[in-house]
Order: C-alpha cells, then sequence, then structure tokens
C-alpha cells in the first residue's frame, strides 16, 4: 500500500485482534498510514474480536453518515458466575447452577425484541461528566438508568457444558455483556460474557476486513470513502456544479431521498448534501475550495 499523503482519505474495515483498544486500532492505522485524523464508528471492547470500521483523512468527517446497524455478534455466554465487568474479565461477584436449556429459551424470548437494558456498571456511560467504568473502579458504581434497545435475533449455535454460543444481532448501542448478565438472571442463575466477536455492522462484514499485521506491514488497501456509503444516492458534479459545491453552495437536485453523496466526474465524493425542497445542500465537504 502506498504512503498516502496528508490529505488521502479512505476507509479500512479492520478484524481487530483481542488483546487491544479500539483506540490502539486508530494509533497503529494513524501509524501506518501516517495521518493524524483518523476514527472508527463503533467502539470494540480490548477481549472482543471483530469487525471496526475505521476512516481517516477527511473521511472522519463522514462518520455520522456511516451507517452501523444492524449489529451482528457471535457470543459465547459462560453460565455459573457472573462478574463486576459482566465479561470474563471481571471479578466473580456471585455463583449459581447454571441454567437448563428450557430456561435459557425462554428468557431469550424476553430479551428479543424492544428492551429496556441498563448498562455495564463498567462502561463508557456518564452521569453527571462521570463514566461509569471510572466510578466502578473507585468502589461506588453509579446507578445507571435503563436505555432502551432492540435485539432483533437470537441464533443459538450450541451448548458445551456450562457454555452457550449464539449469534445475535441487535441495534447499535445494545450491550452484549449486559445481556449475558441477564440471561442469567432471567434464569434464575448466573452468567457472562466470555467470547465475543462483531461479524458485522451495517452493510460491512468482517470477511471484507483486513488484519492488523496487513496494516502495519503496509499492505493493507483502503477502500474510497463512497464504499463507506453504499445506501445513499449519487449525483454527479460537472464543472460549475462542483464549484458550487466545494464552496458550500446549492446545487438543484436530481435524486430522490433526504440525503445523497454528490461525486466528481471520476466517481470521488465530494461532499455528502442535504436534499431540501428540490435543492441539495452541502453539509459535508471532503474537498478544498
Amino acid at each position: 500500500m502506498a504512503t498516502p499523503t496528508t490529505e488521502s482519505s479512505g476507509l479500512l474495515l479492520v478484524d481487530k485482534p483481542a488483546g487491544i483498544t479500539s483506540h490502539d486500532v486508530v494509533a497503529i492505522v494513524r501509524r501506518a498510514l501516517h495521518t493524524r485524523r483518523v476514527g472508527h464508528a463503533g467502539t470494540l471492547d480490548p477481549f472482543a474480536t471483530g469487525l471496526l470500521v475505521v476512516l481517516f483523512g477527511r473521511g472522519t468527517r463522514l462518520i455520522p453518515y456511516v451507517p452501523g446497524e444492524p449489529k451482528v455478534y457471535e457470543a459465547t455466554i459462560q453460565f455459573g458466575a457472573e462478574t463486576d465487568t459482566d465479561d470474563r474479565t471481571g471479578n466473580v461477584t456471585r455463583t449459581a447452577e447454571p441454567a437448563s436449556d428450557d430456561a435459557i429459551a425462554r428468557a431469550i424470548a424476553l430479551l428479543t425484541g424492544a428492551i429496556d437494558q441498563v448498562p455495564p456498571s463498567y462502561s463508557a456511560k456518564q452521569v453527571d461528566g462521570t463514566r461509569a467504568y471510572a466510578a466502578a473502579r473507585r468502589g461506588a458504581p453509579l446507578e445507571l438508568e435503563p436505555v432502551r434497545v432492540t435485539v432483533h435475533e437470537w441464533m443459538l449455535a450450541g451448548r458445551d457444558g456450562d457454555r452457550v454460543t449464539a449469534r445475535i444481532t441487535c441495534s447499535g448501542g445494545t450491550y452484549i455483556r449486559a445481556l449475558a448478565r441477564d440471561l442469567g438472571r432471567l434464569t434464575n442463575s448466573a452468567a457472562h460474557l466470555a467470547e465475543l466477536r462483531r461479524t458485522a455492522s451495517g452493510p460491512f462484514s468482517v470477511r471484507d476486513a483486513v488484519s492488523m499485521a496487513d496494516i502495519e506491514n503496509g499492505v493493507a488497501r483502503p477502500q474510497r470513502l463512497t464504499a463507506a456509503i453504499p445506501d445513499l444516492p449519487t449525483q454527479s458534479l460537472d464543472g460549475d456544479a462542483l464549484r458550487r459545491v466545494v464552496h458550500g453552495n446549492p446545487i438543484e437536485s436530481r435524486v430522490s431521498g433526504g440525503r445523497a453523496a454528490l461525486l466528481d466526474p471520476e466517481g470521488e465524493l465530494v461532499a455528502i448534501a442535504e436534499n431540501e425542497a428540490g435543492t441539495l445542500q452541502p453539509k459535508a465537504v471532503f474537498r478544498d475550495a
């Protein structure tokens, strides 16, 4: 992969390994691509693996427009013990006999659809400016309010002793750790998340992701910014329209829908625009005037 210039922008689908944070991935991409502006769309816990959607250069401005739902995870849930972090990295807070298959099936039905979920004590949620994980580490966990999330589907893949594996499809903002915790409680047992892998985020699949080794070795190939917004309608720009858009001025709309990607004659992304009363008003511009 050629070393990008300072103004290079693009998309990287990264297969994050266990043991590093999403911020670590950003730092590694920043060094490998020699660019300061790198961001990701959706955090993964350090022990989790799988898909992380990364944008760099001016592409970081595209993050609010990147489709990220539904999320799909492969999860392994360990019965018999609950932890303070709701995953395998925490300290055991209580133990119980593992749940029966019938009890698990009944509880999964209760944890499907729109549910009110209390975030884990060790999460990035804030109360009065204090992060939940910071308070929990001080031994004074916050009282977190339930948040409405949607769990579209559980697909049980099997059971091996006290461990159950499942593919979970859910909305953004859903904590799989909390699902594991609540599955234990609803079955009159105790449980925590033992393994987690994100396999999809919106239209993006981990099958198309590159490894951290390929990024560090300079052989990963970034994708165009347009690959980050595959579902948006597009409108091509001629000379005058292109000049207007890069200055932030509206142009006549030739597309339907509330938002569009504006492209130059080579198919490169120039701007994201909102469709307002028959005109396209640029909201994020990715090229200098």
